[in-house]
């Protein structure tokens, strides 16, 4: 174990430098006095990196610039310093995972790492707000936060749509830094090596947030280096990869089929056929399905006469089994190392402006090579097969079946290892104190709410339900989709980390939380605990004071 690892929760200033110190003995590191809220910008540029700073392998790393910087953000003029740095492979021809710290102006003493989403590849904006973060008020730079994250270990290339390049997974120290996390940690100890010298002491919380891939993230942090971090936001978690991947798989070839693909015209009348269906089931018809489990929509009451296309007022029998397909369980019929055995399928409960389309379906069918305005998910699916699976850039994806995988099968049970961050024993991240927000929209389209409800089941069965609330709460939004994409029927706006700052450092669980809608004026809905959801029970519908959390 590094020494790195010696950090504990809440450590004092004082006996954060006396940890630090024997960590940083080494040629070239310099060694920090005193404690400010200024940051040493100047001293930082061209520093070296030590290997021994982080806990897993690398050669070391090294500052390429560090420059003083000022955004507006919020309206808010924030002065801070950006360094960037590269984090050094062992294996010489894996890529440097590139990274970036940026340290304010003061420093409030805490640290924020972001996720990345997709297959990363780029660094996230530092100034960026946490994951339903809310509008209006102040991003973690600008509360006095140093921010960091790295590009997870890969660097996408600038021609292919942004976090669709998975070209890396042609090697495997670049593959485990992403899909096995590795770069996570790494990053983690070089950005709190760099924030300790800049202000001569480390934070006293550090906190990490992250969507999508970087909900993933999120729980892989908590999981595998549980004294780490303190608290951590996780939104809608990819954290069974390889398990939607298979699901992913398998629609990309349904979509494909003759006939099959919906078009904007057909995806818009399914959303709003469901929106209709359910839309009042939970006492109020407001453009909001609070009760998903409740939902049962029949796609066979939009079927054409005859069961074939005759126009964008109804659907084909091959685009109903398409539509059936994409909301229903994926199930294979063999054995992967990870023992995940199915991916349980997606909601149309989106209620969106339908002026984009469905992040599942795209605007055209599946094809080989990939088209770009496919859904979002095939593309993922195509990447994944060429690099990660075949490692065959010119491989037809649509060649290959989730369902009889044939001579494939164990390249994907490996793969199933590293991808599917399964293990849910968070105990250990309990005892360290930590505490855990997930957050996850009912009505999003690329995470399934149900895989994300089934994560949140297993944490609960394995630790048992007080344990788990000792540390956990877990928000189901209705309306919300994936990363408020397009104009969702809700659009989260909540302020989960002062809401996370309260748990950690004053021991205050989330109580009774409102979230707001950030594309509709003052309305607001209560935030209940999954799997309780907001029943209205009279009064203003866009007032949560007006719904009660039930189930």
């Amino acid at each position: 174990m590094s020494g790195t690892r010696a950090w504990t929760r809440r450590l004092g200033a004082g006996a954060a430098t006396i940890v630090l110190a024997g960590m940083t003995q080494v040629p070239g590191a310099g060694a920090a006095t005193g404690t400010t809220s200024v940051p040493e910008c100047a001293g930082l540029d061209q520093m070296k990196i030590p290997a021994s700073v982080m806990s897993l392998p690398t050669t070391g790393g090294s500052v390429e610039s560090a420059s003083v910087m000022t955004s507006v953000l919020g309206g808010e003029t924030v002065k801070y310093c950006q360094v960037d740095a590269d984090i050094f492979p062992v294996e010489e021809s894996a890529p440097d995972i590139k990274m970036s710290v940026d340290l304010p102006y003061g420093w409030n003493r805490k640290a924020m790492m972001f996720g990345g989403g997709g297959f990363d590849g780029t660094i996230p904006d530092l100034t960026e707000n946490v994951p339903f973060g809310p509008t209006g008020q102040p991003v973690p730079l600008a509360r006095g936060y140093a921010t960091f994250a790295s590009d997870s270990g890969h660097q996408q290339n600038p021609a292919d749509p942004p976090s669709l390049d998975g070209s890396f997974g042609m090697n495997d120290e670049a593959l485990n830094n992403f899909a096995a996390g590795d770069a996570l940690k790494k990053t983690r100890d070089a950005s709190l090596f760099l924030i300790r010298h800049a202000y001569g002491s480390g934070p006293a919380e550090v906190y990490f947030a992250g969507g999508s891939t970087g909900g993933r993230e999120a729980l892989v942090v908590a999981q595998r280096w549980p004294t780490a971090f303190n608290g951590v936001i996780a939104a809608y978690p990819a954290w069974n990869n390889l398990s939607e991947i298979l699901d992913l798989g398998y629609l990309a070839q349904v979509l494909s089929r003759p006939g099959a693909f919906p078009d904007t015209a057909k995806q818009t009348l399914l959303a709003k056929s469901v929106m209709n269906a359910c839309d009042g089931l939970d006492g109020v018809k407001d453009g909001v399905i609070s009760d998903p489990g409740d939902c049962h929509f029949n796609p066979y009451t939009l079927r054409c006469p005859g069961g074939g296309d005759t126009g964008p007022a109804c659907l084909s029998d091959a685009q109903i089994s398409a539509v059936i397909a994409m909301s229903s369980p994926f199930r294979w019929p063999y054995r992967i190392a990870s023992g995940e055995t199915e991916y349980p399928g997606f909601p149309f409960l989106s209620g969106a402006d339908m002026s984009v389309p469905f992040l599942g379906f795209g605007t055209t069918a599946p094809a080989n090579p990939m088209p770009v305005t496919s859904g979002y998910g095939m593309q993922y699916w195509a990447q994944w097969v060429k690099y990660f699976l075949t490692r065959d850039p010119n491989y037809d994806s649509l060649a290959v079946d989730p369902r009889n995988p044939g001579k494939w099968l164990g390249r994907i049970s490996y793969l199933s290892t590293i991808e599917d961050r399964n293990d849910v024993n968070l105990a250990p991240f309990a005892r360290a104190g930590g505490k855990l927000i997930l957050l996850q929209g009912a009505a999003d389209e690329l995470v399934s709410p149900y895989s994300t409800n089934d994560y949140y089941q297993r944490v609960r069965d394995l630790l048992g339900p007080q344990l788990t609330h000792s540390f956990m709460r877990y928000y189901l939004v209705p309306g919300a989709n994936h990363a408020s994409y397009g104009t969702p029927a809700f659009a989260p706006s909540w302020d989960s980390l002062t809401a996370l700052e309260n748990w950690v450092e004053k021991g205050q669980p989330p109580r009774k939380p409102i979230v707001a809608d950030a594309n509709h004026d003052n309305r607001t809905r209560p935030l209940c605990e999954y799997p309780d959801w907001p029943r209205y029970r009279g009064g203003d519908p866009d007032s949560a004071s007006s719904f009660a959390c039930t189930r």
